[in-house]
């Protein structure tokens, strides 16, 4: 059984290509490593010891996808290649819309055309806005993003579920999971933001290596108990176990099938710094700044349903994530170019 790994060498998708291969799956992995380096590819195979396909190619590159799947028998994919950073998306709509939304039609449009009808996607739980309460769950409504970044999570969650009523020879499984945070426990692969990081977790991580001097905390006057954003963390390999699951359901049926993946557990920023400094003993200094546009105060997950379908539960603690990012960083200060 192969499975398409798009944007396989990123965070997520790197981590994600462990699991898969550990589960007995082959992969091949396609990529325009403009956030990521084929390094991870090389540690992804030191971790397993089994090797794969990498193709450099873009997936809105529909004539390079296709050479790829006229030379490789593809049985599904899991797609996580778009560009990912809510600040940034804020300041580069346009790129955010063609890249994302684009992207994933021409990747759709190779599989149809391939006879390849399953996917997994990597969502987002920014697609529930800011008018649902929390915990989100996955009846909720969907379609009120405060960013373009979370606008191109619904849109494409609506292709997909176009695509499925056209053709219901389609499986697709939307997994809209929380904020990844953490490395693989070897400390061989782990979140390596190009320049500045836009998420939390990174940043501190380079402050605590000694490349960032102090962390800027945005807002501290959200109706949360310490003012600080919350959000709900989750361990990064947790969150590729839940890609397997997904996977192995997906496989042999059809439908669309929406998931939370996330721990339930709602975090502030302050809890985040706090819990670093203690398991890792390090400082990490911080002053607070104003909000920044597109966040909202809270998002956390209601998981119930991803445990009670997939059998899938998070089970890795916010000290097991602080300990395995300061791991993965004091061991690569400069991420893979070391």
């Amino acid at each position: 059984m192969s499975i398409l790994v798009t944007g396989g060498t990123g965070y997520i998708g790197s981590h994600t290509c462990v699991e898969l291969l550990n589960a007995g799956y082959d992969i091949v992995v396609v990529d325009n490593f403009c956030n990521s380096s084929p390094m991870a590819a090389d540690r992804v195979r030191e971790i397993t010891g089994k090797d794969f396909k990498v193709y450099r190619c873009d997936i809105r590159d529909r004539d390079g996808l296709k050479k790829i799947f006229e030379e490789e028998k593809i049985d599904a994919a899991i797609h996580f290649a778009g560009l990912k950073a809510v600040g940034e998306s804020c300041q580069k709509p346009l790129e955010y819309y063609e890249n994302n939304i684009w992207g994933t039609v021409a990747l759709l449009e190779v599989m149809r055309d391939a006879g390849c009808k399953t996917i997994v996607f990597s969502s987002s739980a920014t697609v529930y806005g800011s008018e649902n309460k929390v915990p989100f769950n996955e009846t909720m409504p969907v379609g009120t993003a405060t960013n373009p970044y979370g606008t191109t999570k619904i849109y494409i969650e609506n292709i997909l579920q176009d695509l499925y009523k056209s053709d219901n020879g389609w499986s697709v499984s939307l997994l809209r999971y929380f904020n990844p945070i953490g490395a693989h426990p070897s400390g061989r692969i782990g979140e390596n933001p190009n320049g500045i990081p836009n998420n939390l977790m990174p940043y501190i991580a380079q402050i605590a290596v000694g490349k960032r001097e102090k962390l800027s905390i945005f807002g501290d006057d959200y109706p949360t108990p310490d003012g600080t954003g919350v959000r709900d963390y989750i361990h990064v390999v947790d969150l590729a176990l839940g890609h397997i699951k997904a996977l192995d359901r997906a496989l042999g049926k059809t439908g669309v099938d929406i998931y939370n993946l996330g721990t339930g557990i709602g975090y502030s920023v302050l809890d985040i710094v706090k819990t670093f400094i203690e398991v890792n003993g390090v400082d990490i200094p911080y002053e607070i700044g104003p909000r920044r546009p597109g966040d909202i105060a809270e998002c956390y997950a209601n998981a119930d349903k991803a445990a009670k379908e997939l059998g899938w539960k998070a089970e890795r603690t916010l000290a097991d994530m602080c300990r395995d990012t300061w791991n993965w960083q004091k061991n690569n200060p400069n991420g893979y170019e070391n």
